[in-house]
């Protein structure tokens, strides 16, 4: 009877050991690139951006690590989101409200930024063209300092800048009229 309450409690004991272990697999803020988000609200239009933000580590990013005319998830682990509640027009084009990945193919001269109607990947293993609700044309520009950790955020005017070791891009993002 004995033996019978020490295995008991010696498998609650491993029970809750196993628990906290998945629970701390799961904390994705644990990642070496956690999550982040930037969101704005312009009137009543609401733009949620989610992505994990990778750290340069003294690598060389652009052309190397995230090859030149390559689609890139535009961050780390699950595929970047961007989501709007109304139809807006990015770089004056048109794109319906919803969830979608936010691709870039980065490339030295522009960077194409490619909204997929399929939102939920991981990275851009799964990617294809043939869901993409848009793609845009922008031209990359030089940061003034090294930007370490994948930096995403949106202004007050709606314009998005995506920035990471020495390179920004941005796009602008305005409710449809």
């Amino acid at each position: 009877m004995r033996f019978n309450k020490i295995m008991m409690a010696l498998t609650m004991v491993l029970a809750i050991f196993a628990s906290a272990t998945l629970q701390a697999q799961d904390n994705k803020a644990q990642r070496p690139s956690p999550p982040k988000t930037a969101t704005r609200q312009l009137d009543s239009l609401n733009i949620n951006i989610a992505y994990s933000a990778p750290s340069v580590k003294g690598r060389t990013i652009w052309g190397a690590l995230e090859p030149y005319g390559k689609v890139w998830r535009t961050g780390a682990n699950e595929a970047t989101t961007f989501e709007i509640n109304k139809a807006v027009t990015i770089e004056g084009q048109k794109l319906a409200a919803g969830k979608y990945a936010l691709f870039t193919i980065p490339g030295e001269k522009e960077w194409i930024v490619i909204f997929n109607k399929e939102a939920n990947q991981w990275g851009a293993y799964s990617y294809k063209k043939e869901m993409d609700a848009l793609r845009v044309v922008v031209k990359p520009g030089k940061t003034k300092l090294l930007v370490e950790q994948l930096a995403i955020d949106i202004s007050e005017k709606g314009e998005v800048t995506i920035a990471w070791e020495n390179v920004q891009v941005g796009f602008s993002v305005k409710e449809a009229k």
